[in-house]
């Protein structure tokens, strides 16, 4: 067991209150949906933000209009020391480092299932996933699109007592609202309009295996109590049916979504979340384990090679330039990068095949996805980074006055706070 701390930002108002930083990247401010949420006037909606990075804690002012300070300096960007005293608006914390904490030991292996690493993060993973493999635990695996949390789940099924039975997989979000009950608990004929046939739901297809809930956080909130109650009583009854059938089985789930605070934000049920999250782990993305990459391609070009594809023959050279990328895609990106270098490669002098030119570094604003990503979501990606940014920045810009806010960016007022109650954002109604 190795022993690792986190930063905690504690209040100098006597109160002894801190906030523990759990996760990569935080943003503090007066917005509700702020990762750290402080109530108070001399803050700013989106105040500052700390990220977690190699180098240390880096600590980067968002255009707040008090400012941000450390040990009396107002910065703009700036790393975070031990015991230094951050300022913001009026608010003020020391800085600490949390008591370490305990983490499973690393597994021996460089791979579980078809993932394969050498980081300590990685095989730290693998030593939780081996040993849950062998429990009926519910796990939830979190992470960003691409980490490949679908191929840890097919793992877990493979490496645990149900390796026999199915792995039926649900993306929860690619499914019509209307037909995601009928999808998971199956229906009879009749049930509805077009309900012709019999149709056995992906809960009873599992039976006797695994379960995987894909995009868990997309599930519509009016279906979790449903989901919710199969969980909990391992019997489901069929749409239009009125005979209960019993259940043998497990579910694992994934998100890129922080489910925690989806929680707090009304969006997704605690219960559920408690049920179906026994235990959860995060999948690191690639950017934050670049040391992976070298056992990663040749893994990668093993089996695009499998697929007949034609592969590329990379040098030290082209290596060093993919730990270069900030690789916003993951392990899948990285993929699709191999596939590309493999049809465009050319023939050297001495007949080999190399990487024609690495993968860019990655810039601010830049549409930084390789080929071969789904419109679908690089569409849905930017449409909701960008409505996002515009109604917070606009409603920043009023103080949150819904009324003023609408009329400057000549936007219909319901719609607009429409778009704020998506996004988790509390207007004034002013």
């Amino acid at each position: 067991m190795k022993s690792i701390s986190r930063l905690a930002l504690v209040f100098l108002d006597g109160s002894n209150r801190r906030f523990t930083l759990e996760r990569t990247r935080i943003q503090i401010g007066k917005a509700r949906e702020s990762d750290v949420w402080l109530d108070h006037e001399t803050v700013s909606r989106r105040h500052c933000e700390i990220r977690h990075e190699r180098s240390g804690y880096l600590l980067r002012d968002l255009g707040s209009t008090n400012g941000t300070r450390l040990n009396g300096e107002r910065v703009r960007e700036a790393y975070l020391k031990p015991g230094c005293v951050l300022r913001i608006g009026t608010l003020e914390f020391q800085v600490q480092l949390q008591a370490p904490s305990e983490r499973p030991a690393p597994s021996e292996r460089e791979s579980f299932g078809d993932c394969v690493a050498v980081s300590e993060g990685m095989r730290s993973v693998f030593g939780v996933l081996e040993r849950a493999a062998q429990s009926e635990t519910n796990v939830l695996l979190t992470g960003e699109t691409g980490t490949g949390k679908e191929l840890l789940a097919r793992a877990i099924h493979q490496e645990s007592p149900r390796a026999n039975g199915p792995f039926v997989i649900v993306d929860c979000g690619a499914m019509v609202g209307s037909l995601f009950e009928s999808e998971l608990f199956g229906h009879v004929r009749g049930a509805f309009t077009g309900a012709s046939n019999d149709y056995i739901g992906a809960f009873e297809r599992a039976n006797g295996g695994t379960l995987f809930l894909d995009e868990l956080g997309e599930l519509p909130l009016a279906l979790q109590p449903k989901l919710l109650r199969v969980v909990q009583d391992r019997r489901l009854r069929r749409v239009g049916d009125s005979i209960d059938r019993e259940l043998d089985i497990r579910i694992i789930s994934a998100t890129n979504r922080d489910l925690s605070l989806e929680v707090q934000r009304g969006k997704f049920r605690e219960d559920l979340f408690f049920r179906l999250a026994v235990l959860a782990i995060g999948i690191p993305p690639l950017r934050e384990r670049l040391e992976d990459i070298p056992v990663l391609t040749k893994h990668l070009l093993r089996q695009i090679e499998e697929d007949g594809q034609p592969t590329p023959q990379l040098d030290r050279q082209a290596i060093a330039a993919l730990g270069q990328h900030h690789w916003p895609g993951n392990v899948r990106e990285l993929k699709n990068a191999l596939v590309r270098a493999g049809l465009l490669a050319q023939m050297k002098s001495g007949g080999t095949l190399s990487f024609p030119s690495a993968p860019p570094r990655k810039t601010e604003g830049a549409f930084d996805f390789a080929p071969g990503v789904r419109y679908r979501d690089a569409k849905s990606y930017f449409e909701e980074k960008f409505e996002r940014s515009f109604v917070a920045w606009i409603l920043d810009l009023h103080d949150g006055n819904i009324s003023a806010a609408a009329r400057a960016a000549d936007m219909d007022r319901k719609y607009l706070h429409k778009l704020a109650k998506k996004h988790g954002l509390h207007p004034s109604d002013r």
